[in-house]
């Protein structure tokens, strides 16, 4: 009986087979990307798309499901989500995975294969989201709202990818929608719910703020696709400001809290100052007459979205797997990594919009990545795959 169930461990709960898929992609769409930008090889499809849909749906995407799906149920207080359920659609997130990387390797129309199976993976991701905010029993249900919300906006961004890989006027607006109402709002939607409970945080939740940063995010999504710097750079420091004055109402002591705590408050705090720097990037790139590689975009992306989803994950393949949420001096050390990560790719957009001519930081800038995950993994794949303890 003890056998049977060692051996079932990896599929018991939700989060560990989603959280363990993520990870694995992480590091296999990066090497992937990274030989292809070197031109180890060429890929079927263009490098953008590939590099943006792979990290967005074959990565975040798995990372948030393993997530939502352990915790969206508790959030609505609705039934938890049936094994046979998250298996399925778990064994339909690797087809799609598999189905991609071959088909980038070989044509375009196997990789739009490949995206429609992400596209209906999707949709059992959402559609069992939806069955529970729309069933729960939760008295107050606002946060729910905008985390199902962003789902639906993750599925306008999946489909207009697919129509990019012909029509490529498509791909920014497939890009901006992807990333900030899908990935960045997301994240945000389920930090302001979650990190304040974690710091015992007894400010009064201000209701409009999400509804504000949500306006502020669809302005943001335009004036990105159509180029409209000016404006955007307004949205910008709107956002950062914003951010700031309501975070610090929060009085979350970050410097007063263990590791597993204050790496979420770290994440939280990347958020703004992502959006500050990226608005001084935009007006350089004006003014400059330069381009700084989309610096504002990986500052979010590594240094707020990875950060806090390493955060999160680490806290809950602890929880579930019934040891303490406690970071270690190791697991510190990851912490800290992540910013190492962050700090490496923003060098290297500095390099292009500079003209250094220190091309080897790519180099060094991908391999962060990919250490990033690997030295995780070590940690942590032995727990969710066998529950072992640390």
């Amino acid at each position: 009986m003890n056998t049977q169930t060692k051996e079932n461990y990896f599929l018991s709960q939700p989060h560990q087979p989603f959280f363990l898929i993520g990870i694995i992609n992480a590091i296999i769409m990066m090497l992937i990307f990274a030989l292809s930008y070197k031109g180890i090889f060429i890929l079927a499809i263009d490098l953008k798309i590939f590099h943006v849909y792979s990290l967005t749906f074959l990565v975040f995407m798995n990372l948030f499901t393993g997530f939502l799906f352990t915790t969206f149920p508790r959030f609505n207080q609705s039934n938890v989500i049936s094994k046979k359920y998250y298996i399925n659609t778990f064994l339909s997130s690797i087809f799609a995975s598999i189905l991609f990387i071959i088909g980038s390797l070989i044509s375009v129309e196997l990789s739009m294969l490949g995206m429609f199976s992400t596209f209906i993976t999707q949709l059992l991701i959402v559609a069992k989201l939806r069955t529970i905010y729309r069933s729960g029993h939760a008295p107050d249900k606002t946060d729910s709202f905008w985390i199902l919300n962003a789902n639906y906006f993750a599925l306008l961004g999946n489909l207009l990818f697919i129509v990019s890989l012909y029509v490529s006027v498509a791909l920014n607006a497939a890009i901006n929608i992807s990333f900030y109402l899908y990935l960045i709002f997301l994240a945000f939607s389920v930090g302001q719910r979650m990190i304040p409970f974690f710091s015992h945080s007894f400010a009064q939740k201000n209701k409009n703020f999400i509804k504000i940063i949500f306006t502020l995010f669809i302005a943001k999504t335009l004036f990105s696709s159509f180029e409209i710097k000016i404006a955007e750079i307004v949205v910008d420091l709107l956002l950062g400001i914003y951010m700031i004055l309501e975070f610090k109402r929060w009085e979350l002591r970050p410097f007063e809290s263990p590791a597993i705590l204050w790496v979420l408050h770290l994440a939280l705090f990347w958020l703004p100052v992502a959006f500050l720097l990226s608005a001084f990037s935009l007006l350089g790139e004006i003014y400059l007459d330069t381009s700084f590689y989309f610096l504002n975009i990986h500052l979010l992306a590594i240094g707020f979205l990875t950060t806090l989803l390493i955060g999160f994950g680490t806290r809950v393949t602890l929880g579930h797997s019934g040891q303490a949420p406690h970071a270690d001096r190791f697991t510190t050390t990851i912490f800290i990594f992540v910013q190492v990560v962050v700090i490496g790719r923003a060098l290297f957009s500095l390099n292009v919009a500079f003209g250094w001519g220190l091309g080897f930081l790519f180099d060094i800038s991908f391999t962060l990545w990919l250490v990033l995950f690997l030295i995780w993994s070590i940690r942590y794949a032995k727990v969710l795959i066998t529950g072992a303890k640390i």
